[in-house]
C-alpha cells in the first residue's frame, strides 16, 4: 500500500510562487513515476506534470516554463515549484504516484488527499 502526504498549498497574489511537497511511503514509490494533477472547482482533474523514477519529466502546455517538477528519490519525496502563478492555476493539487506492475503497463494509481491553491489578489 502506498500512502502520499501533500503540503505547502495556500494563497499567493498573482505572479508569486508556491511549493508544493508529497511525500510517499510503501515498496516501489521510488521505482515507478510520480506525478501532479489539479481540480479547478466545476471541471475534471486534469495533468500538470509527471516525472519518471529517473528524473524525466513532462507537462501541461498550460504550465511548461512556469511549474517545476522533481523528486527525491531517497526522501520519497516529490515536489512541484510553481512560478509566475496565474489566477487560473487555483485548484486543489493532487499528488499521484503510479506503480507499474507488468511490461504492459498494468498499473495501481495512488492519490494524495490534496492540497488547496488559490492565486488572488
Amino acid at each position: 500500500q502506498v500512502q502520499l502526504v501533500e503540503s505547502g498549498g495556500g494563497l499567493v497574489q498573482p505572479g508569486g510562487s508556491l511549493r508544493l511537497s508529497c511525500a510517499a511511503s510503501g515498496r516501489g514509490v521510488s521505482r515507478n513515476p510520480m506525478g501532479w494533477y489539479r481540480q479547478a472547482p466545476g471541471k475534471q482533474r486534469e495533468l500538470v506534470a509527471t516525472i519518471t523514477s529517473g528524473g524525466t519529466s513532462d507537462y501541461a502546455d498550460s504550465v511548461k516554463g512556469r511549474f517545476t517538477i522533481s523528486r527525491d528519490n531517497a526522501k520519497n519525496t516529490v515536489y512541484l515549484q510553481m512560478d509566475s502563478l496565474k489566477p487560473e492555476d487555483t485548484a486543489v493539487y493532487y499528488c499521484n504516484a503510479r506503480i507499474v506492475v507488468n511490461v504492459e503497463g498494468a498499473h495501481y494509481d495512488f492519490w494524495g488527499q490534496g492540497t488547496q491553491v488559490t492565486v488572488s489578489s
